[in-house]
């Protein structure tokens, strides 16, 4: 047996074991609940967002009493902090900015309270939500969590170089490669995207492209699709541009942005959480490209933003998106739905305003007042070391376009009713190894058949 299937199957064989203790302990399991307070885990940790959730948590404290505890928690270790809090009776009762592939893990491994989600959705009123965010976040008619929150996926590049060429904007595979091929020169790269083997964001960059191919992980019969012809050509286009247009070597999420910010690729793929760094309002990620250093905004002005792609396989464009919910655990204290009801009405223009680049507002308004978030959003300041609306940086035509978006992403497995299979095979990167050996050289057909084998092999274990 080899180490990589030795690893699935201990990962697998951890989950169950945690699933069943919980099970078995029930709702009690947990030690030093307190009742009065609500211990929540954020994936959105960053210092500065972390300090501005917790003044709105004082808000929610001083009306209700009720103490809010923040523990910041990385995405990339949440499968298996989860698995080991599961075992030892310490899950919190709330994870914040939860993706979509881990509450349908969540789900699977019988970890949620659906029943709490549930009633916070009804009490806060389903209409008042966007459709998709509702449709992508149930299961059935069981609401899973509560949709708070979405960014989407996007193909960055650079108007003034593809203006002088003469080139189209980049909404199809023939013009990517056309432009990656055009624009490399011995100081500049094509384009740069993810091939980093550990880090869902290299899966997030390729199911972007895949979903414009008409690319589908699974049928609605469960059959896996990931090697079927659609597949096969996103593979094949995004080998051939990481070989032959991108830097060399393991790319990441920091490399990808820093390149694309010092003016060395012409393109790349990134999700919204990009745009304020790109407009200079942050000092730890800024651009650095020569012009860069007089304005600021030099490179957001030149730069022009894709988000929805089409391949030839494929009758129109489509675009990929992430949408961030609270997840309610089973055995969390009674307060949680009631905080969970504060962060989406009152204490909710100011979380949206966190990082509003990459929060749009899943929840457009009240019933009184229906269109009450998602009309504030665009005004809401973005940025760290500098606050300005993003609308005052790219135009607000742009910002209607990434925020209609939301409306519109598509995702892997959901809407197949193959949800269960998005969190383990996310969990388990089948699709960023899959992409690294494909950057190092590996023939396209050889790494859709691996990529569809260890799917396969997912499933087998969930039965």
């Amino acid at each position: 047996m080899s180490t990589r299937v030795r690893r699935r199957r201990t990962v697998a064989v951890l989950l169950v074991a945690a699933t069943m203790l919980v099970a078995a302990c029930g709702s009690g399991s947990r030690a030093g609940d307190d009742p009065r307070t609500v211990t929540v885990w954020n994936l959105d940790g960053q210092p500065d967002r972390l300090a501005a959730v917790k003044k709105i948590n004082d808000g929610f404290t001083r009306r209700s009493g009720v103490r809010v505890e923040e523990v910041a928690v990385q995405e990339n270790q949440l499968p298996s902090l989860v698995a080991s809090a599961a075992v030892s009776g310490t899950l919190p009762d709330l994870i914040s900015g939860l993706p979509l592939a881990y509450l349908r893990q969540l789900e699977g491994q019988r970890l949620l309270d659906t029943r709490t989600a549930g009633n916070v959705v009804q009490r806060l009123d389903p209409s008042t939500f966007t459709p998709q965010a509702l449709q992508l976040t149930r299961d059935g008619n069981t609401q899973l969590g509560v949709p708070s929150d979405a960014w989407t996926q996007a193909l960055y590049y650079r108007k003034d170089l593809f203006a002088a060429r003469g080139l189209e904007p980049p909404t199809t595979y023939e013009a990517i490669q056309r432009a990656a091929a055009a624009l490399t020169t011995a100081d500049r790269s094509g384009i740069t995207l993810a091939t980093d083997p550990v880090d869902p964001f290299t899966q997030q960059t390729f199911e972007w492209m895949a979903l414009g191919n008409g690319c589908q992980l699974v049928d609605e019969a469960g059959s896996v699709q990931i090697a079927a012809p659609p597949c096969r050509t996103t593979f094949n286009v995004y080998g051939d541009l990481a070989r032959r247009y991108a830097p060399q070597g393991t790319q990441t999420v920091d490399s990808t942005r820093a390149t694309y910010f010092a003016g060395q690729a012409a393109m790349t793929i990134w999700s919204t959480f990009l745009l304020d760094e790109l407009g200079g309002l942050r000092d730890d990620a800024r651009p650095t490209c020569p012009q860069c250093l007089k304005d600021p905004e030099w490179l957001a002005h030149n730069t022009g933003i894709v988000s929805a792609v089409q391949g030839p396989d494929a009758s129109e464009p489509a675009g990929y998106g992430e949408i961030a919910s609270w997840a309610v655990l089973d055995g969390a204290v009674p307060a949680t739905g009631t905080y969970v009801e504060y962060m989406m009405s009152d204490g909710y223009k100011a979380s949206l305003a966190v990082a509003p680049e990459g929060k749009y507002p899943m929840r457009r308004g009240t019933p009184d007042q229906p269109d009450q978030f998602v009309s504030a959003w665009p005004d809401l300041p973005a940025g760290v070391d500098r606050k300005k609306p993003l609308a005052d940086i790219y135009g607000r035509q742009t910002i209607d376009q990434l925020a209609d978006a939301t409306g519109t992403m598509q995702r892997w497995a959901i809407p197949q009713g193959q949800g269960a299979l998005l969190g383990p095979t996310v969990a388990e990167l089948v699709v960023p190894k899959a992409l690294s050996a494909l950057a190092a050289g590996e023939p396209a057909p050889d790494t859709a058949r691996s990529a569809r084998d260890a799917v396969e092999e997912i499933q087998r274990s969930m039965q």
